[in-house]
């Protein structure tokens, strides 16, 4: 039997992403029957539940929703129902649960909670015969496939498409930002080889991480920062541009180093006095996505271009990239990282 490389299961999924990409666009018919059912059902505003780096997934559709629905939308914490007992009236409510496993049971009994209470039920998940599925009225299936490293990467961003034509379908769009995803995932993939190897020469030796973005690019900064702490063992903390500038700005130096995400659109504009004022500061600045060229960095790794609203699908891909070169630079093993299991059953 052949032992397994460090990082060999988080390389193969990372490399699968514009094939799983390409495979969901093609399924997009079965999302659109969901929204289907909840556009049947106008929602007076949406919640979403998650954790981990479905939370980061959460919070991407939450701007979708907003901005393309024009819904006022929010996160939840679970723990207001399972550990507190609250039970709001959520009667005409649309109500996410996102899931890799759809295994955890606070997510499960907070779905369950919400379905008691009046809300539409709609579970995304890589586990389409999870409990999680069967506590909610409805479900979208990702269809990622297996996913054996530890760190999420596939599912990740297989979960932002969908969330994504869900969402798109419920505004009576098609899908048409999305249809060359598969594409543009290998066009970013295959032209950022390159730079994630200067970025993994220049950032080994780093302890203290800050990753930022605005707009949709913001869930892309959460969890590259989740990425860096789970895989290399980085000091790793990610602000909203926005609330960098707020105060901690301050704790920027020269032995900072900062991870921008800075894709084209609106959120590239407010981007650039942030990625301004850390570089004067004296910070390491990386910048990633379509419009890294656009602003003041040592290092760029430029992303495809592509609808503002998907862009977050592209950016990721080469921060995990960056994620497997540093902790396989340090000694790490991504598949496994320390004390972390695929599953994480919280209540």
């Amino acid at each position: 039997m052949t032992e397994q490389r460090p990082g060999e299961h988080m390389a193969a999924e990372i490399s699968q992403q514009p094939a799983i990409l390409a495979g969901i666009v093609e399924r997009q018919a079965e999302i659109a029957e969901v929204a289907e059912a909840i556009s049947k059902r106008p929602p007076r505003f949406a919640l979403l539940a998650a954790r981990g780096s479905s939370d980061h997934a959460a919070l991407y559709a939450k701007y979708l929703i907003e901005v393309l629905l024009g819904l006022p939308c929010g996160l939840v914490s679970p723990s207001t129902a399972t550990l507190y007992g609250a039970r709001p009236d959520l009667r005409d409510v649309l109500f996410i649960t996102v899931s890799q496993s759809g295994g955890s049971p606070d997510l499960i009994e907070v779905t369950e909670t919400a379905r008691r209470q009046g809300a539409l039920t709609v579970s995304v998940t890589n586990t389409p015969d999870s409990p999680l599925r069967a506590a909610a009225e409805l479900g979208v299936d990702i269809g990622a496939g297996l996913e054996k490293a530890v760190a999420a990467t596939k599912t990740y961003s297989a979960t932002l498409l969908s969330l994504y034509l869900l969402i798109d379908a419920v505004r009576g769009g098609k899908g048409e930002d999305a249809e060359r995803l598969g594409e543009l995932a290998q066009q970013t993939l295959d032209g950022a080889d390159e730079g994630v190897q200067r970025a993994v020469d220049r950032y080994r030796f780093v302890d203290r991480v800050l990753t930022t973005g605005r707009g949709y690019s913001y869930a892309t900064a959460l969890e590259g920062s989740l990425k860096l702490a789970e895989t290399s063992y980085l000091a790793a903390r990610a602000y909203s541009g926005a609330d960098l500038l707020h105060g901690p700005v301050a704790a920027v130096n020269g032995e900072t180093a900062v991870l921008a995400v800075t894709s084209k659109g609106h959120g590239v504009g407010a981007m650039q006095e942030v990625v301004e004022a850390v570089g004067k500061r004296g910070a390491d600045v990386l910048a990633v996505g379509s419009a890294a060229a656009d602003v003041p960095a040592a290092l760029r790794i430029g992303v495809a271009p592509s609808a503002e609203e998907v862009a977050p699908i592209l950016e990721i891909l080469p921060i995990q990239r960056i994620a497997l070169g540093l902790s396989l630079a340090r000694g790490g093993d991504p598949d496994s990282p320390r004390g972390l299991l695929k599953v994480t059953k919280t209540r």
